[in-house]
């Protein structure tokens, strides 16, 4: 069940990749896409975090490591898929603002959760 929230995020990536560009608001203006993939991306991060957030308690940094390899390699599949879905490019510049979405995630969570264990 812990699965569930990061398939149902990975679907809608999916499918908002596999839209046609010319069916897409124009997000480009003073970069606008970049925050779009980065929120995606952590929202992508908070739900692989869900998913294994028990070994992650176990250990830390291999687990977050982890889910932010995760979040490269899936940013680079969804990059692949976008170059073949007419309108659509591959652009290393998103791969970038998707791994920052994530790390910005991640990082936010442990400072979270290391000052949370301090006060216990």
């Amino acid at each position: 069940m812990r699965f569930l929230p990061l398939v149902a995020v990975m679907a809608l990536i999916f499918l908002l990749s596999h839209t046609p560009g010319k069916s897409l608001p124009d997000a480009a203006i003073f970069n606008q896409d970049k925050l779009w993939h980065a929120l995606a991306y952590a929202t992508l991060a908070a739900a692989a975090l869900w998913a294994w957030l028990p070994q992650v308690k176990k250990r830390p940094w291999p687990g977050l490591w982890g889910i932010l390899l995760f979040c490269l390699l899936y940013g680079i599949s969804d990059e692949l898929h976008q170059s073949f879905i007419p309108g659509r490019y591959s652009s290393l510049a998103d791969i970038v603002a998707n791994v920052i979405g994530a790390a910005l995630f991640l990082w936010v969570w442990w400072m979270w959760s290391t000052q949370k264990a301090r006060l216990n």
